[in-house]
């Protein structure tokens, strides 16, 4: 047995969740919603131009949030169904199917990405995975309130900090031995997720463009679609 970790876009997820974010607020959002979330891509543009693909990404998210400000837990569950609904063609399903053979060897599995939260959670509860998960959480008041802020965006070497603090929290409890957590496992796709490959025992390149499979190649990492 082992620590299992899936990071969603482009991997768990083979579509582009900004577009369908995009059709399902189109569909759900008034004028006050869009005015947020038109300044907000004018920001992650620029900073995509200035800092790169995974800037504009966090500014993205940033700017959801913004427009989910003073939603209640049932109007965000509404929104991301809608997504979950609009997207669950381009779930990687082969890679669904070795989830499932992670489940039934005993590993422990978790779900590891800058997404949102509230959108993972639906989306693992609709296509049955029983994972933990470990994502950008959109920020709630003391009544259950969207705040429209988000916590730490989970990307790069934040993610391995994420899986070092859950992997030494559950050998504290007694819930993880050392030798589970030293077999461990990261499905991913992008350059971004170089410091986990580096990280665990073992790479699995999921979907890699030309760039991320010459890396694999060189590094003798694993490939998976």
């Amino acid at each position: 047995m082992g620590v299992v970790t899936v990071d969603f876009d482009g991997t768990l997820y083979q579509g582009n969740s900004f577009n369908m974010m995009f059709q399902v607020a189109n569909k759900s959002f008034g004028l006050k919603q869009w005015t947020v979330v038109g300044t907000g891509i004018v920001k992650a543009a620029a900073a995509g131009l200035a800092k790169g693909k995974n800037a504009l990404r966090v500014q993205f998210f940033k700017t959801f949030a913004k427009s989910f400000k003073g939603m209640t837990h049932t109007e965000l569950n509404d929104f991301f169904y809608k997504l979950v609904e609009m997207g669950k063609q381009d779930a990687h399903y082969d890679l669904i199917h070795k989830i499932r053979e992670h489940e039934r060897q005993g590993d422990h599995i978790m779900v590891l990405s800058g997404a949102l939260s509230p959108f993972l959670k639906v989306f693992t509860k609709e296509m049955g995975l029983d994972v933990h998960i470990i994502s950008t959480e959109l920020q709630v008041d003391e009544d259950g309130i969207c705040t429209g802020t988000v916590g730490s965006v989970i990307n790069g070497d934040e993610k391995v900090n994420k899986v070092r603090e859950w992997i030494d929290r559950q050998k504290q409890l007694g819930n993880l031995t050392e030798a589970e957590a030293n077999e461990t496992w990261a499905y991913a796709d992008s350059e971004s997720d170089v410091p986990l490959f580096q990280f665990v025992k073992h790479p699995v390149v999921v979907n890699p463009d030309e760039t991320m499979k010459e890396i694999a190649v060189r590094r003798g990492w694993m490939l998976f679609g």
